[in-house]
């Protein structure tokens, strides 16, 4: 028993050796750029993909095999740093967000690009000449490539450690991390600076899937897989800390080696599988670490970021133009199912764009006037899902009760979880709400006796006299209306105004007498009851769930709603889920290369409009919807009235 613990330990090592190179690149990148990139778990993914291209016809000698290891990292490297100068640059001004909206843009465009050069199935590489036996160890046998990678590792880290602390480029990197700005007041090109790092940073990543190359197939889910652990790896660490996140890769790996080990154990009675406890393990850690040490491992507070973007003025009551459009739009969607003899499946798309909505504006309310970043708004989906699931198929209660009861299951999480993640801001917020996120997942994916594990649950139709599409449209239309009515109202109620100030300033509400963080906690406890009423129309409209409703991409999916829409905007989440919506279900039914074209589409509304849909209307075309300002002055309103009007309802 010993022994074989002892020998997964070791193990254990060597992936923590493949987390670290890519984790490295990762903070890199966004300790420089201040850039959340999600294409970053991409770069590895290639750099497997390429490096089983290379080795599989010039790999079959030691010398053959490395080199090819090291021009995949390089092709990598190079990918990287284009995708800094042709994209990022065009955007470095936008809300930081909006490169995460870039990024996840990327990955849709670089699975597609995976999918078209190597197919779909999964590929295994070569194993490295002079490295393909084992030794022995206490008894077990002991891969030797295993050993290569404990090794490298570590020589990685110095090499490291050595570029930035006794180089040029190194003192700039680390001068960027702490203020970017300056720097530039300094005269330092920032534009190459930045590219250099995401050549290292993109080079680590793709070092780090190559070497991966004999131990692991290449397949297409290795971006979002990967992307999620570097990220919980360079929190836990500290971001920004390369040494932070080579131990943060340490106790990472070995927790998930010591649970395998362990396997099954008993407990008072209760028998525990450690070796599920695989699937979240990271996310646990990083829970623990955060709430115990909110700046990671070996990280510190991070220094103030001068905002780029323009600051925001104050929210204004919707003009009567606004209140028109709306009163067309609902008119329009009152009517649309007219139409459904000609087009039945209108009802069908309208009924998940409507769900979008609901489930995007939830997460815009404590992302945009609430300025927290949450990368988890999911769980609170899924909690509503399987809330009605389970109040029908266990509690035998009519669907009519499980539909309105199911959102007090996710307002039940987001009490727990809420509590933890507003006493953290920023990233190692948004990272909280991810690991909160994947427990959930977990629990939901592992416990089958109650929500059918993998397999979901099955059977959620809708009441009789709800059987119809179009009658179950018009309740969900009900429910979404009211929905984003009552999110809009308590923007301009005391909670609203409390929740904006915490937002700008938290010094400055917390002088005036505003508890910033149960000012907070209520957003999310609020954000999460409507959240979870979109969960709870989802399960009964496709009649089967299944833990993808709590995945990382649907979360992904809310945030690209908001942003595309406009963070900044009251209105952008709700065009920016009709959009994306919209968007995936017609280019999906066009080609099996969808993604690439919806990331395509993506990026182009973001170079495009860098501060979301409505953003763009509002500041192209603010001038001509200020009639609200003009009846209140009866006179002409002045250009910087003009501007400042144009907050009013968008």
């Amino acid at each position: 028993m010993l022994s074989n613990l002892l020998v997964q330990l070791v193990n254990g090592l060597a992936d923590a050796s493949t987390l670290f190179l890519v984790a490295a690149g990762l903070s890199l990148i966004f300790g420089v750029t201040r850039i959340v990139n999600f294409a970053h778990g991409s770069f590895y993914m290639f750099g497997i993909y390429i490096a089983y291209s290379i080795a599989s016809r010039f790999g079959h000698t030691a010398g053959g095999f490395w080199l090819s290891v090291l021009a995949a990292a390089l092709v990598v490297a190079v990918l990287g740093a284009l995708v800094e100068v042709i994209v990022l640059r065009r955007i470095y001004q936008a809300p930081e967000l909006f490169h995460l909206l870039a990024t996840f843009a990327l990955v849709l465009i670089f699975r597609d690009a995976a999918l078209w050069l190597w197919g779909p199935e999964d590929l295994f590489g070569p194993r490295a000449p002079h490295l393909a036996g084992a030794v022995n160890f206490l008894g077990h046998p002991l891969p030797t490539y295993d050993i290569a990678l404990i090794v490298i590792g570590p020589v990685v880290l110095l090499l490291l450690w050595y570029a930035l602390t006794r180089t040029r480029w190194g003192t700039l990197v680390r001068a960027a991390t702490q203020d970017r700005e300056m720097l530039g007041a300094l005269g330092i090109n920032q534009a190459w600076l930045f590219t250099g790092v995401f050549f290292v940073g993109a080079f680590l990543a793709g070092l780090g899937g190559a070497l991966q190359g004999p131990r692991m197939s290449a397949n297409l889910s290795l971006d979002l897989e990967t992307i999620g652990n570097a990220f919980v790896v360079v929190v836990v660490g500290g971001m920004g800390s390369i040494p932070g996140a080579f131990v943060a890769a340490l106790i990472i790996a070995e927790i998930k080696a010591l649970c395998i080990g362990i396997g099954h154990v008993t407990i008072f009675g209760v028998g525990l599988s450690l070796s599920r406890f695989t699937l979240v393990a990271e996310f646990v850690v990083m829970a623990v670490v955060l709430v115990v040490r909110p700046w990671g491992l070996l990280g510190r507070a991070s220094a103030a970021v001068r905002g780029m973007a323009a600051p925001e003025a104050p929210l204004r009551p919707a003009g009567k133009r606004v209140k028109w459009l709306a009163a067309i739009v609902l008119l329009v969607l009152l009517l649309a199912p007219l139409l459904a003899n000609a087009f039945p499946y209108m009802p069908v798309l309208l009924v998940e764009i409507l769900i979008a909505v609901l489930f995007a504006t939830s997460l815009h309310f404590i992302m945009g006037p609430g300025g927290m970043h949450s990368f988890g708004h999911a769980a609170y989906f899924g909690l509503g899902a399987y809330g009605a699931a389970l109040f029908l198929k266990v509690l035998n209660l009519p669907m009519e009760a499980a539909l309105l009861l199911a959102p007090l299951l996710a307002v039940g999480g987001a009490l727990v979880f809420g509590w933890f993640c507003v006493r953290l801001s920023g990233v190692y917020l948004a990272m909280l709400t991810l690991a909160f996120a994947q427990i959930v997942w977990s629990v939901v994916f592992q416990w089958d006796d109650v929500t059918g594990g993998s397999n979901g649950i099955l059977g959620l139709w809708p009441a009789d006299w709800l059987s119809s599409p179009v009658a179950f449209y018009y309740v969900t239309l009900v429910c979404a209306v009211i929905g984003v009515w009552l999110l809009r109202r308590m923007l301009f109620s005391p909670l609203g105004y409390a929740m904006r100030a915490s937002r700008d300033s938290v010094l400055r509400a917390e002088a005036i007498g505003i508890d910033v963080k149960r000012v907070q906690w209520a957003a999310f406890v609020i954000a999460s009851l409507f959240c979870g009423l979109a969960g709870s129309l989802y399960a009964f409209s496709k009649g089967t769930i299944s833990p993808e409703v709590i995945s990382v991409s649907r979360s992904v999916d809310g945030l690209v709603m908001v942003l595309l829409g406009g963070l900044q905007t009251l209105t952008g989440p709700i065009v920016g889920a009709a959009v994306f919506t919209w968007l995936q279900d017609t280019v999906a039914r066009q080609t099996d290369y969808w993604q690439a074209l919806l990331g395509f589409a993506i990026l182009l509304l973001v170079i495009a409009f860098p501060q979301g849909i409505v953003g763009f209307i509002r500041d192209r075309f603010g001038d001509d919807i200020n009639d609200n300002a003009n009846d209140a002055a009866g006179k002409t309103a002045t250009p910087t009235s003009q501007r400042a009007a144009i907050k009013e309802g968008l």
